[in-house]
């Protein structure tokens, strides 16, 4: 069947079938790529327009209870440096990301209850105290349903939640078996239940994968309906099971940013930093394709390092304000302009 055809539902907000999706995601057409993206780029323009929002990223803490097979702070490593940074170091960041015009704030950890709810709903209503024109986006793990309803009555907006595959069978070869893969797809529907800005995303071409398990990912998120979606091309980390096997696809992940695009409008979609770790034009390609988010480090520069989640994550040795202004300049040269606002989905 000529791709063309198959391309023509995607460009016009509809899904594909499961065949024509597989052909799409797999396609080497240089020609056609172009002109994916370009209507991704199209499609994100007539609803954000040329705006690229910058989210302030503050990486917590690296305890994690998990065992994922494929990151870098799993709870097996005995070689990370652990960290947690207490609620008053969290606000330093906070205050340096809000003069520096920022009006997002990301708070990434590791899996742990060292946050007890107590903490962070203190720490939340401090923030929004201090800052009430900011969002608050959350990405602690699992937890109870009970727990994410305190931390959105609490002031938090939004909770990035990636369920990293759809198929429970790859799920089980990702994660030890402690880990419930019905228990992450239950999270993940507490909190658009519970009103959350809620995020998904998975990896691209980690091992195990096929292509059929991608088009099963797209149709979960077309169920659950996300506000963001996070994807990025899988990364080894030596100190993990999947240490040596093959780095995913930058191509097939921008592919991808563009079918995520077409069929989700209005969705937030980050320019990962994986995709920067692999490539070095990989935030260019992904804002391209359909990206309109970026997430600068506000993390103190010392303890970066240590949140590594893969290896040569990029965790440069520089301040926060010159990060963001590499970002604004390169931004700038790929034809878009950086917002600071909240930029809430649409």
């Amino acid at each position: 069947m000529d791709l063309h055809k198959a391309l023509k539902s995607l460009f016009e907000n509809r899904m594909p079938s499961d065949e024509d999706l597989l052909r799409i995601i797999d396609m080497d057409d240089p020609q056609l790529e172009l002109e994916l993206a370009a209507k991704a780029d199209q499609i994100r323009q007539a609803n954000y327009g040329k705006k690229v929002y910058l989210r302030g990223l503050i990486e917590v803490s690296n305890v994690c209870q998990n065992d994922c097979y494929y990151c870098g702070i799993r709870a097996s490593n005995s070689n990370v440096s652990r960290y947690s940074l207490k609620p008053e170091q969290i606000m330093e960041c906070c205050e340096v990301g809000y003069n520096l015009g920022l009006r997002t704030f990301v708070l990434q950890g590791g899996e742990n209850f060292l946050y007890s709810d107590e903490i962070l709903v203190k720490l939340i209503m401090e923030i929004k105290a201090k800052y009430q024109d900011a969002a608050i986006t959350l990405s602690l793990g699992q937890r109870s349903r009970e727990s994410y309803a305190k931390l959105k009555r609490a002031g938090a907006d939004r909770y990035l939640l990636r369920e990293e595959c759809a198929s429970k069978e790859l799920y089980s070869k990702l994660h030890p078996s402690s880990m419930s893969f019905d228990d992450r797809l239950r999270c993940i529907r507490d909190l658009k239940e519970l009103g959350f800005q809620t995020g998904m995303g998975f990896m691209v071409c980690p091992p195990y994968q096929t292509t059929k398990d991608l088009v099963e990912d797209i149709k979960l998120m077309l169920e659950i309906k996300p506000e963001m979606i996070g994807i990025g091309p899988f990364v080894p980390h030596h100190e993990t099971p999947f240490g040596k096997e093959k780095a995913g696809s930058v191509d097939k992940t921008v592919r991808l940013i563009s079918i995520l695009r077409l069929l989700f409008p209005k969705a937030l979609i980050p320019a990962t930093t994986s995709l920067v770790t692999l490539s070095k034009a990989g935030r260019y390609k992904g804002l391209k394709a359909g990206a309109n988010v970026i997430m600068p480090n506000l993390s103190p520069v010392q303890l970066r390092s240590k949140y590594e989640l893969y290896d040569g994550k990029v965790s440069t040795g520089i301040e926060a304000a010159e990060i963001i202004d590499n970002i604004i300049r390169e931004v700038e040269e790929a034809g878009y302009v950086v917002s600071l606002e909240r930029g809430d989905a649409l």
